[in-house]
């Protein structure tokens, strides 16, 4: 069987390539991937009403508490601040992707420190995320601890 020499070169400028090719993309990725806004180190977030364990009746006011950073608007990129996000019976998302918009959770965009919420009887549980400017959560993270009410 005659092989020409043609192939093996082929062959070997191909995996060459590759070889060039595949960390070059992966680099570029990782410059694509979004930049997390860096989270305060100090920074506490917690529902300071509704308590855990309560029984409320709808509508109800739930209260936002944040200690060692600011509140600012969506769109507003200022460092050490964000805007809060309501989880209502919802897990956090991946990290590094916005947070989702969906009846699950709800967006104060405008810097709202306090919502009222109407919702039919059941339990439900509720969580805090700070979201940046572009509603991705910081790094790390910054959630209040999930609390679980029940509605009358």
């Amino acid at each position: 069987m005659f092989r020409h020499p043609v192939h093996g070169l082929g062959a070997a400028l191909c995996a060459l390539g590759l070889a060039i090719a595949v960390p070059a993309a992966s680099a570029l990725a990782q410059e694509d991937a979004p930049k997390l806004t860096p989270a305060p180190e100090n920074a506490y977030l917690y529902i300071g009403w509704p308590n855990d364990g309560e029984r409320v009746r709808s509508p109800f006011k739930v209260w936002f508490g944040l200690r060692g950073m600011g509140v600012a608007p969506k769109g507003v990129a200022h460092e050490n601040t964000g805007h809060h996000h309501l989880l209502i019976n919802s897990d956090l998302p991946p990290a590094g992707e916005p947070l989702p918009a969906d009846r699950n959770t709800l967006h104060f965009g405008a810097g709202e420190t306090e919502t009222r919420l109407d919702l039919p009887p059941g339990r439900y549980t509720l969580q805090l995320v700070m979201g940046d400017h572009d509603h991705v959560m910081h790094d790390p993270p910054i959630v209040s601890r999930k609390i679980t009410v029940t509605v009358r």
